[in-house]
């Protein structure tokens, strides 16, 4: 596994979109804590990622490129756009009906056709709306065990099985507030 900095990453910005296009699985930071991820488009990838965390069913949520493909893919009413989508970019994932199902893997979405939605407040958004394509985000660790706050707590299987980590020191924060539009419920981790 290759760790990079912010600015190794902006280095080398083409060359990590090509991979993360190609395919790469890798942990990046989020405003809250880190994520592990990859194109939310490849149903090989994000298989992989189901064998490394050891969720083979849980739907996982997407880091969306921007705004305007939440819009274009998700069904939200006039009032839930005007209430919710005005948290984004920030700490909340917000479950909403998927409207256009071939904008993510069958491998994303849950059984009722829901979809949780993040757009964090990094600078990494500025990356994935130029890759167009949305992420798989989820906690970085094996189902039911802690999540990673640093290198020193990255579960040693996940280390071998990413290709890179864009790494920003420790996060102390807890995971993102799940607003789920679908089920009318709020979950504070």
């Amino acid at each position: 596994m290759e760790i990079l900095t912010e600015r190794e990453l902006l280095m080398r910005k083409r060359e990590i979109i090509r991979k993360i296009k190609e395919g790469a699985i890798f942990i990046y930071p989020t405003d809250t804590i880190y994520g592990i991820g990859c194109d939310a488009t490849n149903d090989n990838s994000i298989k992989k990622i189901r064998e490394i965390k050891n969720r083979p069913e849980m739907p996982f949520s997407i880091w969306a490129p921007s705004i305007e493909w939440i819009k274009e893919n998700c069904e939200l009413s006039e009032k839930d756009e005007k209430e919710y989508l005005s948290l984004l970019p920030g700490p909340y994932t917000i479950v909403m009906k998927i409207k256009n199902k071939d904008s993510v893997s069958t491998e994303v979405n849950s059984k009722d056709g829901s979809l949780g939605i993040r757009l964090p407040k990094h600078r990494l958004n500025k990356l994935f709306e130029e890759i167009g394509i949305p992420i798989i985000t989820t906690s970085v660790n094996k189902s039911k065990e802690s999540f990673m706050t640093n290198l020193d707590n990255l579960d040693q299987s996940i280390k071998n099985s990413v290709n890179f980590l864009i790494y920003e020191g420790e996060k102390r924060n807890k995971p993102s507030k799940i607003i789920d539009l679908v089920h009318d419920k709020v979950v504070d981790r």
